[in-house]
């Protein structure tokens, strides 16, 4: 192989061992859209956006897509198997661009903290949520990178199903979009700067 090849494969290794997979957890279908269980594919929404992500595959029971923040390249991925399976899909497209889970940032929501709240972690417990649940199962590891948006706990008497799967109005509404919006530059932050750097500016 002469140099110049050899050189060219390098560089190709190390583009792929620096490719970041953003999952945005949430379920498909109009009936779930833009609910607090939502916030991940929302926030995912925004990050598209920020990385021209302008088409979204759909395989591995998920859509997504391709894009660079920064020259880092990043792959936006969305499950549509529903919450409590999301690991699959999430797995599958990080074989598929050979991701590990140092380099894996899941966006979702957080009932421990207030609508609008964010928080970005590394490993740790799975608060219950059946979306992280999912993914901690198919990688058989919780060493992940999390972007934790804050919807608050359920008001009163109501079902925490019911709360998730509704949509925020009014004042927490407002405070709900804000927290998505926040949790778009966290992750983004994240990839670029490192979790100690993240936690100081979002956390």
């Amino acid at each position: 192989m002469c140099f110049a090849a050899f050189k060219a494969k390098a560089k190709m290794a190390e583009t792929a061992a620096d490719t970041w997979v953003i999952a945005g957890l949430g379920n498909p279908g109009a009936e779930y859209a833009h609910t607090r269980h939502n916030a991940g594919f929302d926030c995912l929404d925004l990050i598209a956006e920020d990385v021209r992500v302008h088409y979204w595959k759909a395989k591995d029971g998920a859509l997504y897509g391709e894009g660079k923040w920064h020259d880092i390249p990043v792959v936006l991925v969305k499950p549509q198997g529903y919450m409590n399976l999301s690991g699959g899909p999430v797995k599958a497209v990080m074989a598929r661009y050979k991701v590990k889970p140092d380099h894996l940032v899941v966006i979702h929501d957080e009932m421990d903290f207030d609508p609008g709240r964010v928080k970005v972690k590394f490993g740790g417990g799975l608060a219950g949520h059946n979306g992280l649940k999912s993914i901690n199962e198919k990688l058989g590891t919780p060493d992940w990178f999390r972007v934790r948006i804050g919807i608050g706990k359920a008001p009163g008497r109501m079902a925490g199903a019911d709360y998730v799967l509704s949509v925020p109005k009014g004042e927490v509404g407002e405070a709900h979009a804000a927290g998505v919006d926040a949790a778009r530059g966290a992750a983004l932050y994240l990839v670029e700067n490192g979790l100690e750097k993240a936690q100081q500016r979002y956390n």
